[in-house]
């Protein structure tokens, strides 16, 4: 293999994070109601074998060709019944990564008031659907805990063949959980700072 071979390869090559496994879309969705914008957020259905039970935000893994905007449309109608057609997409938020290996993209956008009316979630997936006040959001910050992500390096690591017979100072990492408790609901995880990102983005 020559150069331009190798360039010919990464020819198109559109960089993303090393090692993603996966790629999830989710929407923001805010909606006028009094006078006032709330977050709607979803509740996973206890039957469900991952993540059950917890708050969240319409969304789910990509299919293939499908992009940020067609995932979050289409995951919104698949788990609440609102269409299309009811979404203005606003604004596309930072991404997260999850150290299992999963990248996500969120979607801000804004939801016709009349689809609050007319919500039919699937069952299935969705146990239940309710919207915060923004104000409230933003008036009460979350409690923030972390947790500590240490290096779990086996006893056959090879340290001798990297130049360090005494072992290497492996780099931890930490995780940030901020959690927020609106009436019998606790909104936290990635749902959470995703709602601390834009809080601190509006507040810029």
């Amino acid at each position: 293999m020559n150069i331009r071979e190798i360039e010919q390869k990464l020819s198109g090559h559109e960089p993303e994070l090393m090692g993603v496994r996966g790629h999830y879309a989710v929407l923001v969705p805010l909606v006028e109601k009094e006078g006032s914008v709330h977050v709607l957020l979803e509740v996973r259905s206890d039957t469900l074998g991952r993540q059950p039970g917890e708050v969240c935000f319409p969304g789910g893994k990509m299919e293939p060709g499908e992009g940020v905007t067609q995932c979050a449309f289409r995951e919104t109608w698949e788990e609440l019944g609102i269409p299309p057609s009811a979404i203005r997409p606003i604004a596309r938020l930072d991404l997260l990564h999850h150290q299992n290996g999963n990248l996500m993209f969120p979607l801000l956008a804004q939801l016709d008031p009349d689809c609050l009316t007319s919500l039919r979630p699937n069952l299935d997936e969705v146990k239940e659907a309710f919207l915060v006040p923004l104000d409230f959001l933003r008036e009460n910050s979350p409690q923030v805990y972390t947790y500590a992500l240490q290096p779990d390096v086996g006893e056959d690591f090879p340290y001798e063949r990297i130049g360090f017979p005494n072992g290497y100072a492996w780099a931890p990492g930490k995780v940030e959980v901020p959690i927020w408790n609106y009436k019998n609901h606790a909104i936290w995880g990635m749902t959470a700072r995703i709602l601390l990102w834009l809080l601190s983005w509006l507040r810029d």
